[in-house]
């Protein structure tokens, strides 16, 4: 690993984590690092414990049925969440609504049930600020429409989305409103009862500051979600088929229980740091870091002008360089680390018409970067800048040609 690295891939994966999230999970994998529900010896039944517990702290995080606790699921990933919810809510013929700002982990699988099932979907555009119009969300209902999937806050642009307007119109017509909380879930508050949310979709290794390969979703009471695999869940093992009642409808097989650690203390960061507070501070620094971008000649930006309703999370391209190109100078010359490309959104970036461009290089401001961090990123922007303009301004080459007389001239190629 290169010392002292600048990073800003906070949206790919907050890093580091807090250190009492590492001291935690550490010690509970030494101390309770055992099978949880199988046995009923002490170290299972404690960590048995850690897991219903915090099904129930994440219920009430966001804002869930909290007398419903069993239909808070972990799966690996906010991937993997999407891939049990989004073929459990559709039936064959059925009509989704989901957005340009969507992430592969819906755009996919909702692709695959329109091609292989028969269903339907409609991708709504952004404005030019890069918001969904709840409006065009009622706009676009039909009478097959049964699922609104919406993206709460992009990882390519940053904008998060008005979900209680969305809600409310879900709500009004009967229809199931899932939420990727990918980049928000830690960050920007959730209430799914008071939001009008059916099913937040939500991953641990981001702004929850849990480990990877931990993440899971919140269902509400009224939500049935379709059985789409099966396997050992260590209860009534002598069922012959899945069991049917929740958490273990949707769970199978051994949960991981250092992810569970890491969740757990995770909320307990949140908590003794106020989420509130930490987003400020991000977003202190992510306006910081526009305004000194927005200063470099030939720096674009997009759909930051105003970071209201916005991450700390800043796409950006430079006049002439590729992205790609830009992100491998940052790294090799300043130790910046970026994410440059498509950003596994390519519908965001076929919107902004960048997929000739490859992409854009993107900044995300996480709780430990520093403003030394941002006045780096902005140095180096800079120096690229001021480098691909002394490239493009060298005098030209000068090369012979021939003419009818044979005599030599020098014109500019």
């Amino acid at each position: 690993m290169k010392h002292d690295l600048i990073y800003f891939d906070n949206a790919a994966t907050v890093w580091p984590k807090p250190e009492s999230v590492y001291r935690f999970m550490d010690h509970f994998y030494r101390t309770q690092g055992v099978n949880p529900g199988r046995s009923g010896y002490d170290l299972a039944i404690e960590a048995g414990s850690l897991l219903t517990n915090l099904r129930l702290r994440l219920t009430k995080f966001f804002g869930g049925d909290e007398d419903a606790p069993e239909r808070l699921i972990f799966s690996y990933n906010v991937t993997d969440a999407l891939n049990l919810i989004i073929p459990g809510v559709f039936n064959p013929g059925d009509h989704v609504i989901t957005t340009n700002l969507e992430h592969n982990s819906v755009i996919r699988p909702v692709n695959h049930m329109v091609r292989d099932h028969g269903c339907e979907a409609t991708y709504l555009p952004f404005d030019a600020a890069g918001f969904i119009n709840p409006d065009e969300v009622r706009r676009a209902i039909r009478s097959n429409t049964k699922v609104v999937i919406v993206n709460h806050g992009s990882n390519v642009i940053g904008t998060v989305q008005p979900l209680k307007e969305i809600g409310s119109i879900c709500r009004e017509h009967g229809l199931t409103f899932v939420v990727d909380s990918a980049q928000t879930a830690g960050i920007i508050p959730i209430r799914m009862k008071e939001m009008n949310i059916d099913v937040v979709a939500f991953t641990g290794h981001k702004a929850l500051m849990g480990s990877m390969g931990i993440g899971g979703l919140c269902i509400r009471k009224h939500v049935e979600v379709r059985q789409v695999r099966a396997g050992g869940t260590g209860v009534r093992s002598v069922e012959p088929y899945h069991l049917e009642e929740y958490p273990w409808r949707l769970e199978f097989g051994t949960p991981n229980m250092v992810g569970v650690a890491s969740l757990w203390a995770g909320q307990d960061w949140l908590e003794e740091n106020d989420m509130k507070h930490v987003h400020a501070r991000e977003m202190r620094l992510a306006s910081k870091l526009v305004e000194g971008l927005q200063a470099i000649d030939g720096v674009q930006l997009y759909c930051c002008d105003n970071l209201q309703n916005h991450l700390s999370t800043i796409l950006m391209n430079m006049a002439g360089v590729d992205p790609a190109d830009v992100g491998t100078i940052l790294d090799v010359d300043h130790n910046i680390a970026t994410r440059t490309g498509l950003h596994c959104a390519p519908l965001v970036h076929r919107q902004l018409d960048l997929v000739e461009n490859h992409g854009g290089v993107r900044f995300s401001v996480g709780a430990f970067n520093t403003d030394a961090d941002v006045d780096a990123a902005i140095h180096g922007v800079s120096e690229i800048a001021r480098w691909s303009r002394e490239r493009a301004i060298k005098p030209a080459q000068v090369v012979p040609i021939a003419i009818a007389e044979e005599q030599p001239v020098r014109l500019r190629a």
